[in-house]
């Protein structure tokens, strides 16, 4: 396991780290602030979603002969997994970024390989727009592109945010516990509590889509087949955006379809 500080006031940043072939990247638990350098490959780097971490959802993936071979960090994002969970930040998708952007470049990473899913991949699409030397490919796996209805009764981002900071702390994350199911439950009871309700609420507010069809790196959009064609799939594809179906699976395809998945996400990094 890997840690760097990414506040002031000395918060950690955590992600499990595979070696790649090409024998580059740090070693030992502790990365310093000092640069590390990288191999000709790109380093990939995995952010996953709202109440999840990242070595449950992508280890399987990256250790699939379609993707092994790459240095690989897997990220735990501020308040999630592994990493530390401060009560003192909003949340904001844009901190988000900024916090896995100084991870990234205390590990010495440029011009990575960034799959993000779901919140992971708003998240990925600010990093490329803020940080863009660190982004050299960008994958998003049904990742959020548009606000949502907070209003909306699921245990997903709108049915979190839908609720005040004050209701969800006082007992409500017990009703979003039981809509969530134990498998989901299982990472996220590892979130802040304040954390994941704030990451929440803030993507539910956060429109990314024009973003990314800005973007000039290469671009793909994956989606579970059975959802059928990705709203505005048409504008996405004119502005540059590979958009690609995953069968057999729901939301988390690296979970329901590892297979496709790794498939899926080696053809995309091959453009």
């Amino acid at each position: 396991m890997r840690a760097v500080e990414v506040t002031a006031a000395g918060d950690r940043i955590r992600w499990v780290e595979i070696p790649g072939d090409e024998g580059a990247g740090a070693s030992g638990g502790e990365v310093p602030g000092a640069e590390v350098p990288g191999g000709e490959v790109p380093v990939r780097v995995y952010v996953h979603g709202l109440g999840a971490a990242s070595g449950p959802y992508f280890t399987e993936a990256a250790l699939h002969p379609a993707l092994a071979g790459h240095r690989s960090l897997l990220v735990d994002l501020l308040g999630h997994g592994l990493s530390d969970r401060p009560e003192s930040l909003a949340y904001t998708m844009e901190e988000h970024a900024d916090f896995l952007a100084r991870a990234m470049e205390a590990a010495g990473v440029r011009g990575a390989d960034v799959i993000g899913h779901s919140m992971g991949g708003t998240i990925a699409v600010l990093l490329a727009a803020r940080h863009p030397h660190l982004v050299g490919r960008l994958v998003l796996v049904d990742a959020n592109l548009d606000p949502v209805r907070p209003e909306t009764d699921t245990p997903g981002s709108s049915g979190l945010a839908a609720l005040t900071e004050e209701e969800y702390l006082g007992g409500a994350w017990r009703g979003v516990r039981d809509r969530a199911g134990a498998h989901w439950w299982a990472t996220m009871r590892l979130a802040g509590r304040v954390a994941l309700h704030r990451s929440a609420v803030a993507l539910a507010r956060t429109e990314v889509r024009g973003v990314l069809e800005r973007l000039a790196v290469p671009r793909t959009y994956l989606h579970p087949e059975a959802d059928g064609p990705v709203p505005g799939a048409e504008a996405l594809r004119a502005a540059g955006v590979r958009v690609g179906a995953v069968p057999e699976c729901g939301h988390n395809i690296m979970l329901d379809n590892p297979e496709g998945f790794a498939r899926a996400v080696a053809e995309a990094l091959r453009t």
